[in-house]
C-alpha cells in the first residue's frame, strides 16, 4: 500500500514537472525575435517594453546593420520580424520569398552630425579642418545611414576632400562607439541616438539638410520563420503603427506617417 502511494506521488511529480517544462518551452517559443537595425535599438527597447505590457508577449531584440541582418536571414537565422533602416533590404527579402508580407514604411529616419568634444561646434565646414583627423561613418554597403551620409557629402562637394578621414563602423551602433569614445572627433549617425536615455544631455549635434540625401524610409516585414508565431508577429506589426507606437517613434526623432 505504501509503495502504491509512493508511485502515485511520483507520477504526480512527473506530471507537474512536464507541465512546467512544457509551459516554459511554449513561452520561449512564443517569444518574438525581432531583427533590428542599429539606429532603432533604443526606440525598440521602449516599443517592445510597451508592447509586452499591453499583450504579455515577450520580444528578443537582435541588433546589427540592416545589410548584415539580411544576410543572416538568408542564411536561416530564426528571426520573426525584420525592422530595417531602409526599404532596400526588406524588398530584397520580399522578392526572394523570405517574408509573409510586402514591406511597409513605418518611419523616416534623420541624419545628424554629432561630437562629444565640447570644444567643437559641429558643421560640415568643420570636416575639412586639419584638426579633424577621424570622421565616423557607418559602412554605406550595409548601413543605410552610412549610404545617406555618403550621398549628402557628395552633394555638398565634400566627399573626395575628406574621404581619407573616414572611420567606418559596421553599423550605426559601432559608429556611435567611435564617437562616444572620441576615437573619432565627429561622426554621422541617426538622430534617434541622441534622444536615447543613455545619450540624453550629450547634445553637441546638428540636423543635416534632408534635401541633400534620399529620404531614409525605414521598412518592416514579417518573416517566414515560425507559422505559430505569425499572430504574435502581426500584433507587434500593428502596434508599431498604433497611436502609442507612433508616439514612441516620434519621441526618438523619427518622422511618422499620419493617416
Amino acid at each position: 500500500m505504501l509503495r502504491l502511494e509512493f508511485n502515485n506521488y511520483t507520477k504526480i511529480f512527473i506530471l507537474i514537472t512536464l507541465f512546467f517544462t512544457a509551459s516554459c518551452s511554449n513561452k520561449e517559443r512564443e517569444s518574438l525575435k525581432i531583427a533590428t537595425a542599429a539606429n532603432m535599438q533604443y526606440a525598440m527597447k521602449e516599443l517592445t517594453s510597451s508592447f509586452h505590457k499591453r499583450t504579455g508577449i515577450k520580444c528578443d531584440i537582435i541588433v546589427s546593420s540592416s545589410g548584415k541582418l539580411t544576410a543572416q536571414i538568408k542564411e536561416g537565422a530564426p528571426y520573426d520580424i525584420f525592422v530595417s533602416a531602409d526599404m532596400k533590404f526588406p524588398n530584397e527579402l520580399y522578392s526572394t520569398g523570405f517574408t509573409f508580407n510586402k514591406p511597409k514604411v513605418y518611419a523616416f529616419g534623420k541624419l545628424i552630425l554629432w561630437t562629444l568634444d565640447e570644444s567643437l561646434q559641429p558643421n560640415l565646414k568643420l570636416l575639412e579642418n586639419l584638426t579633424i583627423k577621424h570622421i565616423a561613418v557607418a559602412n554605406p554597403k550595409t548601413a543605410p545611414y552610412g549610404s545617406a551620409a555618403e550621398e549628402l557629402l557628395k552633394n555638398e562637394q565634400l566627399y573626395t576632400k575628406i574621404k581619407n578621414k573616414f572611420v567606418f563602423g559596421e553599423s550605426v551602433a559601432q559608429t556611435n562607439q567611435f564617437i562616444t569614445t572620441m576615437a573619432a572627433e565627429v561622426g554621422f549617425t541617426a538622430k534617434s541616438v541622441v534622444f536615447s536615455p543613455q545619450m540624453k544631455g550629450k547634445d553637441n549635434w546638428i540636423d543635416l539638410d534632408d534635401n541633400n540625401y534620399t529620404p531614409i524610409s525605414q521598412g518592416i516585414v514579417i518573416l517566414k520563420n515560425d507559422a505559430i508565431k505569425i499572430e504574435s508577429a502581426q500584433k507587434f506589426y500593428n502596434f508599431l503603427y498604433s497611436v502609442e507606437g507612433k508616439k514612441i517613434l516620434t519621441k526618438y526623432g523619427y518622422e511618422v506617417l499620419t493617416e
